[in-house]
C-alpha cells in the first residue's frame, strides 16, 4: 500500500483520490476549503459523479480514505503527491496559475521538514513549460531542497470525461509520465500496474502538450461535424448517413493518417474541393469559420518554411520534390511550386530534383499550370540529386523519396537541411551541420 496525498478536491482530485482508493492506496485528500475536506474526510464526495459517491464510502469504511486543510501533515504521512488544482482562463485567456503557485508555496514548506524522498504529480492541465518554469522552481524555493535530489516531480495528464470519470480512470487510452531530471519513475510506474493501456515515459513539456493536443482535437472534431452538419442541413441533405459513411473509414478519415506533422497539403483535389464547400455555405448564407480558415492555415505554413529559409541569409536553395506529394507526377497547386515561387521572389537562387517530374513528360492541365505558375520552369530543374546538393547551401526535403542512402553520398557538413517532410529518424542523413524542421 502506497501512501498518497491529493492537493486539490475538485473535479479531477475527487476523482483521482476515490479511483486509487479503490486500488489499495491510502489517500490523504488536501484542500484549501474546510468544507471539501470534511466532506471526503467522512465518506462522501465533494462533486456529483457517477460511482464516485460509492467509491469514497467504500475507501472510508476500509479505512484507506481521509482529508484535511493541513498541508504539512499530508506531506509528511504520504510518499507521493497528486496536484489536481484548477487552472482557469483569464480574461485574456491566459491560464491563472495563482493555484498551483500557492499549492506549491505548501508542499515546498511541508518538505523543509522532510527527511525522506518525496514524488510531487501535476495532473492540471498545464501549458507547456510549467513543470519547469513554475512548478519547480516554487517547490525548490520554498522546500530548500533540489529537484532530482530531494524530491522528483512528474507531469502525469489526466483524460476524465464528466459523467464517465470513473470508467475514463480505470480505462484510460495511454499513461503519460513527464518527468524532469534523471529519477526513474518506478514508484509511479507501479503505483498504475493494474492498467494495461500503452505508458509513454517523455519530457514534462511533451506530456503538457499531449493533453493541449487532444482536447483542441476534440474540439476541432466538434466544430467540423457541426458545420458539414450545417451544410448538409441547408443544402437538403441527410446529415446523418454522411457521418455514417464518413466515421465507417478507419483508414484515412478515422485513423492516424495526416495526423503527423509535415508540410503544407496540396494537389487537384484538397484545395479545389474545400474553395467549392466554402462557396456552397456562401450561397446558403452560413458562417463557416472553421472550414473558411483551412486554406488560410494551409498558406501560413508555406510561409513558416519561407521564413525558415530567408533566416538562414543564405541564397542557393536546393528542393528535393516538386509534385505535391511523393510518388506522382501531379504539380497541380503543389505547395512546394508555390514555395519555389516565392522564393524566387525573395530573391534566392534555386534548383529542383524530383525524379517524378520530367517537363517533357508534363502535359495537359499540369502543364499549364505549371508554365503560368514558374514559366522558367524548365531551368531550375537539375538533372541529378548530385547536381542539386552540390549547388546548395540550403537543401529542403521535400520528398520521402530521397534515402538516407542516397542523401549521404552528397551530404556536407556546411550544408542546410529543412526537413519540410518529417522523416523517420532512422530515415534522416547524416553527417550535416544543421538539420531542422518547419513543425518539429
Amino acid at each position: 500500500m502506497t501512501s498518497i496525498s491529493i492537493f486539490g478536491l475538485g473535479y479531477v482530485g475527487a476523482v483521482t483520490a476515490v479511483c486509487l482508493g479503490h486500488k489499495g492506496q491510502r489517500i490523504v485528500g488536501v484542500d484549501v476549503n474546510p468544507l471539501k475536506a470534511e466532506t471526503l474526510q467522512s465518506g462522501k464526495t465533494p462533486i456529483v459523479e457517477a460511482r464516485v459517491e460509492d467509491l469514497a464510502r467504500e475507501c472510508h469504511q476500509a479505512g484507506r480514505l481521509s482529508a484535511t486543510t493541513n498541508a504539512a501533515e499530508a506531506i509528511q504521512s504520504t510518499e507521493i503527491s497528486f496536484i489536481c488544482v484548477g487552472t482557469p482562463s483569464q480574461r485574456n485567456g491566459k491560464l491563472d496559475l495563482h493555484g498551483l503557485e500557492r499549492v506549491c508555496q505548501d508542499i515546498g514548506t511541508a518538505l523543509r521538514g522532510k527527511n525522506t524522498f518525496h514524488w510531487i504529480v501535476l495532473r492540471s492541465t498545464v501549458l507547456p513549460g510549467t513543470s519547469e518554469k513554475v512548478l519547480i522552481p516554487a517547490l525548490e524555493k520554498f522546500s530548500g531542497k533540489r529537484n532530482g535530489i530531494d524530491f522528483a516531480t512528474c507531469f502525469m495528464p489526466e483524460f476524465l470525461r464528466e459523467g464517465s470519470a470513473v470508467a475514463d480512470f480505470f480505462d484510460p487510452p495511454f499513461t503519460i509520465f513527464g518527468t524532469t531530471g534523471a529519477v526513474d519513475p518506478a514508484p509511479l510506474r507501479a503505483l498504475f500496474a493494474w492498467s494495461d493501456a500503452p505508458l509513454y515515459e517523455t519530457s514534462a513539456s511533451s506530456a503538457e502538450m499531449v493533453k493541449y493536443m487532444c482536447n483542441a482535437f476534440h474540439a476541432l472534431k466538434v466544430d467540423f461535424v457541426n458545420e458539414i452538419g450545417t451544410i448538409c442541413k441547408h443544402a437538403g441533405v441527410d446529415t446523418e448517413m454522411v457521418a455514417k459513411i464518413f466515421t465507417s473509414d478507419t483508414h484515412l478519415n478515422v485513423s492516424p493518417a495526416y495526423l503527423k506533422p509535415g508540410f503544407a497539403f496540396g494537389g487537384s483535389c484538397l484545395p479545389k474541393d474545400l474553395r467549392a464547400l466554402n462557396y456552397l455555405g456562401k450561397e446558403l448564407d452560413l458562417q463557416l469559420p472553421l472550414l473558411e480558415s483551412l486554406l488560410s492555415s494551409n498558406n501560413a505554413h508555406v510561409d513558416r518554411a519561407v521564413e525558415s529559409v530567408l533566416r538562414t541569409g543564405k541564397k542557393k536553395v536546393g528542393l528535393l520534390g516538386l509534385s505535391f506529394k511523393s510518388g506522382t507526377d501531379d504539380l497541380r497547386e503543389s505547395p512546394l511550386v508555390t514555395l519555389v515561387k516565392r522564393l524566387l521572389g525573395e530573391g534566392c537562387q534555386c534548383k529542383i530534383w524530383d525524379e517524378d517530374v520530367v517537363l517533357g513528360r508534363v502535359l495537359g492541365s499540369n502543364r499549364q499550370f505549371i508554365e503560368q505558375t514558374i514559366p522558367h520552369i524548365g531551368s531550375l530543374l537539375g538533372s541529378s540529386l548530385e547536381e542539386v546538393a552540390n549547388f546548395s547551401e540550403v537543401l529542403l526535403l521535400g520528398t520521402k523519396a530521397a534515402t538516407t542512402e542516397r542523401l549521404a553520398q552528397f551530404v556536407r557538413r556546411d550544408l542546410i537541411i529543412i526537413d519540410l517532410v518529417n522523416l523517420d529518424k532512422d530515415k534522416r542523413p547524416h553527417g550535416h551541420g544543421q538539420y531542422e524542421g518547419i513543425c518539429w
